[in-house]
Protein backbone atom coordinates (compact mmCIF):
# COMPACT_ATOMS: atom_id res chain seq x y z
CA UNK A 1 0.00 0.00 0.00
CA UNK A 2 0.90 3.42 -0.81
CA UNK A 3 2.21 5.95 1.98
CA UNK A 4 -0.08 8.73 0.99
CA UNK A 5 -2.88 5.94 0.90
CA UNK A 6 -1.86 4.47 4.34
CA UNK A 7 -2.13 8.26 5.44
CA UNK A 8 -5.67 9.24 4.13
CA UNK A 9 -7.36 5.95 5.41
CA UNK A 10 -5.41 4.79 8.39
CA UNK A 11 -7.42 6.00 11.04
CA UNK A 12 -11.05 5.47 9.07
CA UNK A 13 -13.51 2.82 11.00
CA UNK A 14 -16.65 1.78 10.20
CA UNK A 15 -19.94 3.10 11.80
CA UNK A 16 -20.86 -0.32 13.85
CA UNK A 17 -24.20 1.30 15.45
CA UNK A 18 -25.35 1.84 12.22
CA UNK A 19 -23.59 -1.63 10.73
CA UNK A 20 -25.79 -3.14 13.60
CA UNK A 21 -29.11 -1.88 13.16
CA UNK A 22 -28.76 -2.84 9.56
CA UNK A 23 -28.30 -6.14 10.77
CA UNK A 24 -31.06 -6.08 12.85
CA UNK A 25 -33.41 -4.64 10.23
CA UNK A 26 -32.85 -7.23 7.77
CA UNK A 27 -33.05 -9.85 10.26
CA UNK A 28 -36.85 -8.70 10.65
CA UNK A 29 -37.80 -9.63 7.06
CA UNK A 30 -38.23 -13.52 7.79
CA UNK A 31 -38.06 -13.38 11.27
CA UNK A 32 -38.96 -15.94 13.49
CA UNK A 33 -40.72 -15.71 16.99
CA UNK A 34 -37.10 -17.25 18.53
CA UNK A 35 -35.00 -14.41 17.20
CA UNK A 36 -34.30 -16.20 14.24
CA UNK A 37 -34.67 -15.65 10.52
CA UNK A 38 -36.17 -17.87 7.54
CA UNK A 39 -35.97 -16.09 4.42
CA UNK A 40 -35.08 -19.28 1.87
CA UNK A 41 -33.57 -18.40 -1.37
CA UNK A 42 -36.09 -16.81 -4.47
CA UNK A 43 -38.72 -16.39 -2.15
CA UNK A 44 -40.66 -13.36 -2.10
CA UNK A 45 -38.42 -12.54 1.34
CA UNK A 46 -35.38 -13.00 -0.38
CA UNK A 47 -36.35 -10.52 -2.51
CA UNK A 48 -37.47 -8.03 -0.16
CA UNK A 49 -33.87 -8.25 1.26
CA UNK A 50 -32.69 -7.75 -1.63
CA UNK A 51 -34.69 -4.70 -2.51
CA UNK A 52 -33.28 -3.82 1.07
CA UNK A 53 -29.70 -4.31 0.47
CA UNK A 54 -30.33 -2.48 -3.42
CA UNK A 55 -31.61 0.76 -1.68
CA UNK A 56 -28.89 0.60 0.74
CA UNK A 57 -26.14 0.64 -2.07
CA UNK A 58 -27.75 2.94 -4.01
CA UNK A 59 -27.97 5.73 -1.28
CA UNK A 60 -23.81 5.02 -1.04
CA UNK A 61 -22.96 5.84 -4.90
CA UNK A 62 -23.13 2.75 -6.24
CA UNK A 63 -24.42 0.85 -9.50
CA UNK A 64 -26.11 -2.31 -9.33
CA UNK A 65 -25.90 -5.19 -11.65
CA UNK A 66 -27.88 -8.48 -11.30
CA UNK A 67 -26.73 -11.44 -13.67
CA UNK A 68 -28.28 -14.52 -15.28
CA UNK A 69 -28.22 -16.88 -11.99
CA UNK A 70 -29.50 -14.12 -9.98
CA UNK A 71 -26.43 -12.86 -8.51
CA UNK A 72 -26.06 -9.23 -7.59
CA UNK A 73 -23.14 -6.86 -7.82
CA UNK A 74 -23.06 -3.13 -6.09
CA UNK A 75 -20.07 -0.95 -7.79
CA UNK A 76 -18.37 2.02 -6.46
CA UNK A 77 -16.31 3.58 -8.73
CA UNK A 78 -12.17 3.84 -7.79
CA UNK A 79 -9.86 6.03 -9.10
CA UNK A 80 -8.80 3.91 -12.53
CA UNK A 81 -12.61 2.15 -12.96
CA UNK A 82 -10.49 0.22 -15.65
CA UNK A 83 -8.45 -2.16 -13.38
CA UNK A 84 -9.98 -4.98 -11.70
CA UNK A 85 -12.36 -4.33 -8.71
CA UNK A 86 -11.70 -5.46 -5.48
CA UNK A 87 -14.81 -7.51 -4.25
CA UNK A 88 -16.20 -8.94 -1.39
CA UNK A 89 -19.66 -10.32 -0.27
CA UNK A 90 -21.42 -13.14 1.05
CA UNK A 91 -25.63 -14.09 1.04
CA UNK A 92 -28.87 -12.91 2.25
CA UNK A 93 -30.70 -16.39 2.19
CA UNK A 94 -30.77 -18.40 5.57
CA UNK A 95 -32.03 -21.97 6.88
CA UNK A 96 -35.21 -22.38 7.64
CA UNK A 97 -34.89 -22.04 10.78
CA UNK A 98 -31.22 -19.96 10.49
CA UNK A 99 -30.21 -16.98 12.72
CA UNK A 100 -29.38 -13.30 11.83
CA UNK A 101 -25.76 -13.39 11.32
CA UNK A 102 -24.87 -16.23 8.65
CA UNK A 103 -23.95 -14.44 5.24
CA UNK A 104 -25.85 -12.06 6.41
CA UNK A 105 -23.00 -10.38 7.98
CA UNK A 106 -20.78 -10.54 5.37
CA UNK A 107 -23.31 -8.71 2.63
CA UNK A 108 -23.83 -6.11 5.26
CA UNK A 109 -20.32 -5.72 6.17
CA UNK A 110 -20.07 -4.90 2.84
CA UNK A 111 -22.56 -2.46 2.80
CA UNK A 112 -20.62 -0.72 6.13
CA UNK A 113 -17.51 -0.63 4.08
CA UNK A 114 -19.23 1.32 1.02
CA UNK A 115 -21.16 3.49 3.04
CA UNK A 116 -17.94 4.30 5.48
CA UNK A 117 -15.99 5.31 2.10
CA UNK A 118 -19.03 7.51 0.81
CA UNK A 119 -19.66 9.20 3.16
CA UNK A 120 -15.81 10.20 4.13
CA UNK A 121 -15.52 10.73 0.10
CA UNK A 122 -12.67 8.22 -0.29
CA UNK A 123 -11.42 7.52 -3.50
CA UNK A 124 -10.59 3.85 -3.72
CA UNK A 125 -7.43 3.34 -6.65
CA UNK A 126 -9.75 0.19 -7.93
CA UNK A 127 -13.45 0.14 -8.36
CA UNK A 128 -15.04 -1.76 -4.86
CA UNK A 129 -17.68 -4.21 -5.67
CA UNK A 130 -20.42 -6.04 -3.01
CA UNK A 131 -21.94 -9.10 -4.04
CA UNK A 132 -24.87 -10.86 -3.13
CA UNK A 133 -25.08 -14.55 -4.04
CA UNK A 134 -27.95 -16.47 -4.75
CA UNK A 135 -29.28 -19.71 -2.41
CA UNK A 136 -25.30 -19.89 -0.84
CA UNK A 137 -27.26 -22.07 1.78
CA UNK A 138 -29.17 -24.87 -0.50
CA UNK A 139 -31.93 -25.22 1.50
CA UNK A 140 -34.94 -24.71 -0.82
CA UNK A 141 -32.46 -25.44 -3.85
CA UNK A 142 -29.50 -27.69 -4.70
CA UNK A 143 -26.58 -27.72 -3.96
CA UNK A 144 -25.40 -24.94 -1.72
CA UNK A 145 -23.02 -22.12 -3.02
CA UNK A 146 -24.97 -22.55 -6.10
CA UNK A 147 -25.05 -18.61 -7.37
CA UNK A 148 -21.01 -18.76 -6.44
CA UNK A 149 -20.41 -21.74 -7.89
CA UNK A 150 -22.02 -21.28 -11.10
CA UNK A 151 -19.84 -17.94 -11.74
CA UNK A 152 -16.97 -19.78 -10.49
CA UNK A 153 -17.47 -22.41 -13.36
CA UNK A 154 -17.98 -25.25 -11.19
CA UNK A 155 -22.09 -25.54 -12.27
CA UNK A 156 -23.57 -25.27 -15.35
CA UNK A 157 -25.73 -21.64 -15.33
CA UNK A 158 -29.00 -23.65 -16.97
CA UNK A 159 -28.83 -26.83 -15.17
CA UNK A 160 -29.45 -25.21 -12.09
CA UNK A 161 -31.42 -22.78 -12.96
CA UNK A 162 -33.93 -25.63 -13.71
CA UNK A 163 -33.79 -27.14 -9.99
CA UNK A 164 -36.69 -27.41 -8.65
CA UNK A 165 -37.95 -26.77 -4.88
CA UNK A 166 -39.68 -29.65 -2.86
CA UNK A 167 -42.94 -28.06 -4.51
CA UNK A 168 -41.73 -28.54 -8.10
CA UNK A 169 -41.30 -24.81 -8.20
CA UNK A 170 -38.11 -23.70 -10.51
CA UNK A 171 -35.22 -21.54 -9.63
CA UNK A 172 -35.39 -19.78 -12.96
CA UNK A 173 -39.28 -18.85 -12.28
CA UNK A 174 -38.94 -18.11 -8.69
CA UNK A 175 -35.86 -15.30 -9.85
CA UNK A 176 -37.72 -13.96 -12.22
CA UNK A 177 -40.56 -13.15 -9.83
CA UNK A 178 -39.04 -11.45 -7.03
CA UNK A 179 -37.63 -9.45 -10.43
CA UNK A 180 -33.91 -10.55 -9.90
CA UNK A 181 -33.45 -12.38 -12.76
CA UNK A 182 -30.69 -10.31 -14.65
CA UNK A 183 -28.90 -10.70 -18.07
CA UNK A 184 -25.70 -10.12 -17.18
CA UNK A 185 -23.19 -13.48 -18.07
CA UNK A 186 -22.04 -15.34 -14.42
CA UNK A 187 -18.28 -14.80 -14.55
CA UNK A 188 -18.02 -11.62 -16.70
CA UNK A 189 -16.90 -9.54 -13.37
CA UNK A 190 -13.57 -7.59 -13.79
CA UNK A 191 -12.13 -8.86 -10.42
CA UNK A 192 -8.75 -8.52 -8.72
CA UNK A 193 -9.51 -10.06 -5.14
CA UNK A 194 -12.19 -11.20 -2.94
CA UNK A 195 -13.27 -11.02 0.58
CA UNK A 196 -15.72 -12.43 2.77
CA UNK A 197 -16.19 -11.82 6.51
CA UNK A 198 -18.04 -14.28 8.12
CA UNK A 199 -19.09 -15.61 11.54
CA UNK A 200 -16.84 -18.51 12.72
CA UNK A 201 -19.99 -21.25 12.85
CA UNK A 202 -17.76 -22.97 15.18
CA UNK A 203 -16.20 -22.16 19.04
CA UNK A 204 -12.60 -22.00 18.01
CA UNK A 205 -12.29 -18.04 18.33
CA UNK A 206 -14.26 -17.45 21.37
CA UNK A 207 -12.63 -20.61 23.23
CA UNK A 208 -8.82 -18.86 22.23
CA UNK A 209 -10.44 -15.51 23.29
CA UNK A 210 -9.58 -13.62 20.15
CA UNK A 211 -10.90 -11.22 18.34
CA UNK A 212 -10.29 -12.36 14.36
CA UNK A 213 -9.65 -15.16 12.45
CA UNK A 214 -7.53 -15.20 9.47
CA UNK A 215 -8.64 -17.60 7.71
CA UNK A 216 -5.59 -19.35 5.21
CA UNK A 217 -7.75 -22.60 4.56
CA UNK A 218 -11.04 -23.88 3.80
CA UNK A 219 -11.89 -27.49 4.72
CA UNK A 220 -11.78 -29.88 1.84
CA UNK A 221 -15.14 -32.34 1.90
CA UNK A 222 -15.69 -35.96 0.56
CA UNK A 223 -19.34 -36.52 0.76
CA UNK A 224 -20.67 -40.10 0.86
CA UNK A 225 -23.78 -42.36 0.40
CA UNK A 226 -23.26 -45.71 1.59
CA UNK A 227 -25.54 -48.86 0.93
CA UNK A 228 -25.25 -51.49 2.96
CA UNK A 229 -27.38 -55.25 1.92
CA UNK A 230 -28.01 -57.66 4.38
CA UNK A 231 -31.11 -59.93 5.09
CA UNK A 232 -33.75 -59.59 6.68
CA UNK A 233 -35.14 -62.14 8.78
CA UNK A 234 -36.79 -62.55 11.76
CA UNK A 235 -35.31 -60.74 15.34
CA UNK A 236 -36.86 -64.37 17.72
CA UNK A 237 -35.92 -66.89 15.49
CA UNK A 238 -32.74 -66.26 13.78
CA UNK A 239 -29.27 -67.52 15.88
CA UNK A 240 -26.50 -64.61 15.81
CA UNK A 241 -24.13 -66.70 14.58
CA UNK A 242 -26.16 -66.84 10.94
CA UNK A 243 -27.57 -63.19 10.81
CA UNK A 244 -26.62 -60.89 7.98
CA UNK A 245 -27.38 -57.28 10.56
CA UNK A 246 -26.82 -54.39 8.81
CA UNK A 247 -27.68 -52.35 11.94
CA UNK A 248 -24.63 -53.87 13.66
CA UNK A 249 -22.28 -52.82 10.34
CA UNK A 250 -23.94 -49.42 10.26
CA UNK A 251 -22.90 -49.29 13.35
CA UNK A 252 -19.26 -50.35 13.15
CA UNK A 253 -18.84 -48.05 10.53
CA UNK A 254 -19.69 -44.89 12.56
CA UNK A 255 -17.48 -46.06 15.24
CA UNK A 256 -14.69 -46.19 12.37
CA UNK A 257 -15.54 -43.27 10.97
CA UNK A 258 -15.09 -41.41 14.18
CA UNK A 259 -11.95 -43.13 14.43
CA UNK A 260 -10.60 -42.10 10.89
CA UNK A 261 -10.92 -38.47 11.92
CA UNK A 262 -9.13 -38.72 15.74
CA UNK A 263 -6.62 -40.80 13.74
CA UNK A 264 -5.76 -37.68 11.42
CA UNK A 265 -4.49 -34.05 12.71
CA UNK A 266 -7.52 -31.43 11.47
CA UNK A 267 -9.75 -34.52 10.42
CA UNK A 268 -13.62 -34.46 10.94
CA UNK A 269 -16.31 -37.39 10.54
CA UNK A 270 -19.80 -37.02 10.52
CA UNK A 271 -22.73 -39.84 9.94
CA UNK A 272 -25.53 -37.55 9.89
CA UNK A 273 -28.00 -39.74 7.99
CA UNK A 274 -29.38 -43.12 8.19
CA UNK A 275 -32.42 -44.83 6.56
CA UNK A 276 -33.48 -48.66 7.66
CA UNK A 277 -35.29 -51.11 5.86
CA UNK A 278 -37.63 -52.04 6.95
CA UNK A 279 -37.20 -50.26 10.10
CA UNK A 280 -39.67 -53.00 12.11
CA UNK A 281 -39.56 -53.70 15.69
CA UNK A 282 -39.06 -57.29 15.10
CA UNK A 283 -37.21 -57.49 12.16
CA UNK A 284 -33.77 -57.85 11.61
CA UNK A 285 -32.75 -54.90 9.27
CA UNK A 286 -32.18 -55.76 5.58
CA UNK A 287 -30.78 -52.68 4.01
CA UNK A 288 -29.66 -49.21 5.54
CA UNK A 289 -28.81 -46.49 3.46
CA UNK A 290 -26.16 -43.82 5.34
CA UNK A 291 -24.37 -41.03 5.02
CA UNK A 292 -20.25 -40.10 5.76
CA UNK A 293 -19.00 -36.96 5.40
CA UNK A 294 -15.13 -36.21 6.24
CA UNK A 295 -12.90 -33.34 6.15
CA UNK A 296 -9.34 -32.60 6.41
CA UNK A 297 -7.86 -28.94 5.32
CA UNK A 298 -4.78 -31.02 3.85
CA UNK A 299 -5.72 -32.72 0.58
CA UNK A 300 -3.31 -36.11 0.78
CA UNK A 301 -4.50 -36.43 4.67
CA UNK A 302 -8.12 -36.06 3.07
CA UNK A 303 -7.21 -39.28 0.37
CA UNK A 304 -5.94 -40.87 3.10
CA UNK A 305 -9.11 -40.92 5.23
CA UNK A 306 -10.93 -41.72 2.23
CA UNK A 307 -8.82 -44.87 1.53
CA UNK A 308 -9.08 -46.02 5.11
CA UNK A 309 -12.90 -45.68 4.74
CA UNK A 310 -13.29 -48.00 1.72
CA UNK A 311 -10.53 -50.20 2.80
CA UNK A 312 -12.75 -50.93 6.42
CA UNK A 313 -15.82 -50.93 4.51
CA UNK A 314 -14.31 -53.82 2.27
CA UNK A 315 -13.17 -55.97 5.30
CA UNK A 316 -16.07 -55.64 6.92
CA UNK A 317 -18.53 -56.46 4.20
CA UNK A 318 -16.12 -59.68 3.70
CA UNK A 319 -16.58 -60.54 7.38
CA UNK A 320 -19.73 -60.18 7.99
CA UNK A 321 -20.75 -61.75 4.27
CA UNK A 322 -22.61 -59.04 2.96
CA UNK A 323 -22.58 -55.62 0.42
CA UNK A 324 -21.55 -52.15 1.38
CA UNK A 325 -21.23 -49.98 -1.35
CA UNK A 326 -19.49 -47.01 -1.25
CA UNK A 327 -20.24 -44.23 -3.36
CA UNK A 328 -18.06 -40.73 -2.59
CA UNK A 329 -20.29 -38.61 -5.32
CA UNK A 330 -19.10 -35.09 -3.84
CA UNK A 331 -15.50 -34.16 -3.63
CA UNK A 332 -14.95 -30.13 -2.53
CA UNK A 333 -10.97 -29.90 -2.54
CA UNK A 334 -8.94 -28.08 0.14
CA UNK A 335 -9.38 -23.95 -0.67
CA UNK A 336 -5.85 -21.98 0.08
CA UNK A 337 -6.98 -18.82 0.66
CA UNK A 338 -4.13 -16.63 -1.11
CA UNK A 339 -5.55 -12.84 0.34
CA UNK A 340 -5.33 -13.67 3.90
CA UNK A 341 -2.18 -11.68 3.92
CA UNK A 342 -4.33 -8.58 3.55
CA UNK A 343 -6.49 -9.34 6.05
CA UNK A 344 -3.82 -10.18 8.67
CA UNK A 345 -1.99 -7.17 8.11
CA UNK A 346 -5.41 -5.34 8.33
CA UNK A 347 -5.67 -6.57 11.74
CA UNK A 348 -2.46 -6.01 12.81
CA UNK A 349 -2.58 -2.48 11.60
CA UNK A 350 -6.32 -2.15 13.62
CA UNK A 351 -4.88 -3.97 16.89
CA UNK A 352 -7.43 -6.44 17.31
CA UNK A 353 -6.51 -9.89 18.60
CA UNK A 354 -6.03 -13.13 16.17
CA UNK A 355 -5.18 -16.07 14.95
CA UNK A 356 -4.68 -18.49 12.07
CA UNK A 357 -7.67 -20.70 11.75
CA UNK A 358 -9.46 -22.64 8.84
CA UNK A 359 -13.01 -22.99 7.29
CA UNK A 360 -14.86 -26.21 8.67
CA UNK A 361 -17.91 -24.91 6.57
CA UNK A 362 -18.37 -24.20 2.88
CA UNK A 363 -18.62 -20.67 1.60
CA UNK A 364 -18.96 -18.67 -1.68
CA UNK A 365 -15.27 -17.52 -1.04
CA UNK A 366 -14.17 -20.96 -1.75
CA UNK A 367 -15.44 -20.39 -5.41
CA UNK A 368 -14.40 -17.15 -5.64
CA UNK A 369 -10.56 -18.83 -4.81
CA UNK A 370 -10.62 -20.28 -8.16
CA UNK A 371 -10.86 -16.84 -9.67
CA UNK A 372 -8.83 -14.39 -7.97
CA UNK A 373 -6.93 -14.09 -4.90
CA UNK A 374 -9.59 -14.58 -2.20
CA UNK A 375 -9.21 -14.11 2.22
CA UNK A 376 -11.53 -14.54 4.34
CA UNK A 377 -12.24 -13.14 7.56
CA UNK A 378 -14.01 -15.04 10.85
CA UNK A 379 -15.71 -12.94 13.83
CA UNK A 380 -16.85 -15.43 17.03
CA UNK A 381 -19.90 -16.56 17.51
CA UNK A 382 -21.51 -17.52 20.54
CA UNK A 383 -20.82 -20.83 22.10
CA UNK A 384 -20.26 -21.82 18.23
CA UNK A 385 -23.97 -21.87 17.54
CA UNK A 386 -25.28 -21.63 13.53
CA UNK A 387 -27.57 -22.60 11.39
CA UNK A 388 -29.99 -21.91 14.80
CA UNK A 389 -31.84 -19.39 15.53
CA UNK A 390 -29.90 -18.85 18.68
CA UNK A 391 -26.60 -17.49 16.80
CA UNK A 392 -25.45 -14.14 17.85
CA UNK A 393 -22.64 -12.78 17.25
CA UNK A 394 -21.87 -9.59 19.50
CA UNK A 395 -22.04 -5.90 18.42
CA UNK A 396 -18.52 -4.93 18.62
CA UNK A 397 -17.53 -8.29 17.21
CA UNK A 398 -19.50 -7.22 14.00
CA UNK A 399 -17.92 -3.84 14.29
CA UNK A 400 -14.25 -5.23 14.57
CA UNK A 401 -14.86 -7.81 11.30
CA UNK A 402 -16.59 -5.03 9.52
CA UNK A 403 -13.22 -2.90 9.87
CA UNK A 404 -10.82 -5.54 9.15
CA UNK A 405 -12.81 -6.01 5.80
CA UNK A 406 -12.79 -2.56 5.02
CA UNK A 407 -8.70 -2.01 5.42
CA UNK A 408 -8.22 -5.11 3.39
CA UNK A 409 -9.94 -4.24 0.88
CA UNK A 410 -8.32 -1.22 0.96
CA UNK A 411 -4.45 -2.89 0.76
CA UNK A 412 -6.01 -4.85 -1.52
CA UNK A 413 -6.71 -2.11 -4.22
CA UNK A 414 -3.63 -0.14 -3.61
CA UNK A 415 -1.65 -3.55 -4.38
CA UNK A 416 -3.83 -3.88 -7.67
CA UNK A 417 -3.14 -0.31 -8.80
CA UNK A 418 0.77 -0.31 -7.69
CA UNK A 419 1.06 -3.50 -10.02
CA UNK A 420 -0.25 -2.19 -12.85
CA UNK A 421 1.95 0.81 -12.72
Amino acid sequence: MSDSHVEKTSDLRVNGTRLWDSLMEMGDIGGTPKGGCNRLAATALDGQARDLFVSWCKAAGCTISVDQMGNMFARRPGRDNHLPAVGAGSHLDTQPTGGKFDGVFGVLAGVEVLRTLHEHQIETPTPIEISVWTNEEGSRFQPAMQGSGVYAGRFDLETELNKTDIDGLRLKDELAKIGYLGDEVPGSRHMGAFFEVHIEQGPILEDEDKEIGVVRMGQGIRWYNLTIKGRSQHSGTTPMHLRQDTMVVSALITTEVERIAHRHANGLGTVGFMNIHPNSRNVIPGEIQMSVDLRNPDADVLQQMHDELVAFCDVLASARQLVIEVDNYWYFAPVEFKASDDVKAATEQLGYSHMDIYAGAGHDACYMSDLVPTGMVFTPCLKGISHNEAEYTKPEECEAGANVLLHAMLRASARIAQSQC
